[in-house]
Formats: structure tokens, sequence, C-alpha cells
């Protein structure tokens, strides 16, 4: 799998924003990075928290210590934590989240069943964060291009 995606190919070299990658690992360990907290952290301390593993509990345990101690170093203070859902809509391979679909209906995309299972887990988090509508939204057309929801 790719490191990052297409879509987020402005800011990849720098890692001036979160990646998507890096904001499932957050979801999944339950700490609320703030982008003023990123923004502290070096160039080899965002790749440290790019490729540093988060997928069972004993890894997501260790992200959130080491996440946890370079805020509190940078900070002073440890960041929010939040509850760790023990069933993320994005490891649903049975049903499309509601607002996957109605965002994806805004560009008259009916995603099927069989297309969201086809998705991996991060693609699958990628649609959801970007379907929120706290979320700027600019990337999710872009999303479902590089996810082959669309014609290109």
């Amino acid at each position: 799998m790719k490191d990052f995606f297409d879509f987020e190919t402005d800011f990849v070299d720098s890692l001036r924003c979160i990646p998507m990658q890096v904001r499932m690992k957050l979801d999944t360990c339950g700490v609320k990075l703030k982008l003023s907290h990123w923004s502290q952290f070096s160039q080899p301390e965002r790749q440290e928290l790019v490729k540093r593993p988060c997928s069972t509990p004993e890894e997501s345990q260790r992200y959130r210590d080491f996440l946890q101690n370079l805020i509190t170093q940078k900070t002073g203070a440890p960041a929010k934590e939040l509850e760790i859902d023990p069933h993320p809509p994005w490891i649903d391979t049975k049903d499309i989240p509601e607002t996957v679909q109605e965002k994806a209906a805004e560009f008259d995309v009916t995603l099927t069943l069989q297309q969201w299972q086809q998705l991996t887990p991060l693609q699958r988090f990628a649609l959801i964060k970007l379907s929120r509508p706290s979320h700027e939204n600019l990337n999710f057309y872009p999303a479902l291009k590089e996810f082959q929801l669309i014609s290109q």
C-alpha cells in the first residue's frame, strides 16, 4: 500500500498537515492531536508517527504513549484522549455510513456495498472523514476518483 493518497500530495513532502494514515492511528489509539501540536513536531518526529505501527491493542498503546510523551515534551501537557470505538465504521464492510452515501450523492454517485467492501480500511476511513459535515470536504471527489469509485 502507498504511504499517502494522491489527494494528499500538496502537503506530503513537508507533512505540514496530518495525513490520513496518521489520523486513522489517532482514532485507533484515542488521542486528539491538534494541528498546532503537529506543527511543533520536527520532520523526523512526523515521519516516525507515519511509520510507527498502530494495528493491535499493544501497538495502539505504544503509539499513544509515544505520541503523548512527544506532545508533552513540546507543549508541557498531554493531548486530550478520546474514547476508542471498539467497532469503528471503517472496519465495517456490511454497511456504508450514511454520511458517505449522502456526500457521494452530492456528486451523483451511488456507492455499492461491493465497492465499499473492496476498499481498504484506510480508504474507507478517508471517505468517512472526508464526508463529515464539519470537514472541508474538498478532497472527497478526488478520493472517489482515486479509489476508482467513479470514472476518471
